[in-house]
């Protein structure tokens, strides 16, 4: 099933995808059954937004792939790297994507990223699928000069618009072995497989879980696989998972 977030110009609304058509939902998936207002609006005639806006924080992993890490001169860590983007960074398809005045190498990373539906701590891996909502994608943009210099990852991984997310939530995926890929310019720059992840996404959510109070809509991301690198103003990069679809967002300076 894939649940989507959508305007036609007004409020926000939520949907389910069936072909090339949203069909309406009541109300905010996170808190209300998927019951369908009986209205259908054709895809083309609306602007995907992203499909969750966290009301707390986006729990994010650092170094869960191998050759990641290593392409940037780091040691895989012995217990997942986390930190924590505010909701702020959220944005969604086809949104700009801010670049820092602050940074001159900006890189995109393309991750699996997972939607939380209720709140949870001290969660053992075996119980986390019993509170994810779906998946989506998402680009975990990096400020990565300041993020090499600074003794915190704040300017560097948290700056707004640095955590795009969509297009659509999916509710019933096997995330175990999907193709991850990022475009920059229809150019590839990563394509890797979620089946190269060191920590599981049930074991990255029961880690999360130890050290937050996962509330409903918070998001994880699950680290991404190797060949990132820079965007420029101008470009537009696009994250690809299968199963999910494409996340595509031009890059802008001010």
């Amino acid at each position: 099933m894939q649940i989507a977030r959508f305007t036609t110009g007004d409020d926000p609304h939520y949907a389910l995808v069936e072909g090339s058509d949203l069909v309406v939902l009541t109300g905010d998936p996170l808190y209300t059954p998927l019951t369908p207002t009986g209205q259908r609006v054709p895809i083309e005639t609306t602007r995907l937004l992203a499909p969750v806006i966290p009301r707390s924080k986006v729990v994010a992993f650092g170094r869960n792939y191998a050759e990641h890490a290593a392409e940037l001169g780091n040691e895989v860590p012995e217990l997942p790297l986390v930190f924590v983007k505010p909701n702020t960074t959220v944005v969604g398809p086809d949104d700009p994507i801010v670049l820092p005045s602050y940074s001159q190498d900006v890189h995109h990373e393309a991750e699996l990223a997972v939607v939380i539906s209720r709140i949870c701590k001290d969660l053992p891996a075996e119980r986390a699928n019993e509170v994810i909502l779906g998946y989506t994608a998402a680009n975990d943009v990096t400020a990565r000069d300041v993020q090499r210099t600074d003794k915190t990852w704040t300017r560097g991984k948290m700056f707004d618009t640095s955590c795009p997310l969509g297009p659509v939530l999916v509710t019933d995926l096997d995330v175990s072995d999907l193709r991850i890929q990022a475009r920059v310019d229809g150019e590839l720059r990563q394509d890797g497989s979620t089946a190269q992840m060191i920590h599981s996404v049930p074991e990255l959510i029961a880690y999360a879980s130890t050290l937050f109070t996962l509330l409903p809509g918070d998001v994880i991301l699950t680290g991404t696989p190797a060949g990132v690198g820079p965007i420029l103003e101008g470009q537009r990069v696009e994250v690809e998972i299968e199963g999910i679809g494409i996340l595509g967002n031009p890059v802008v300076r001010r």
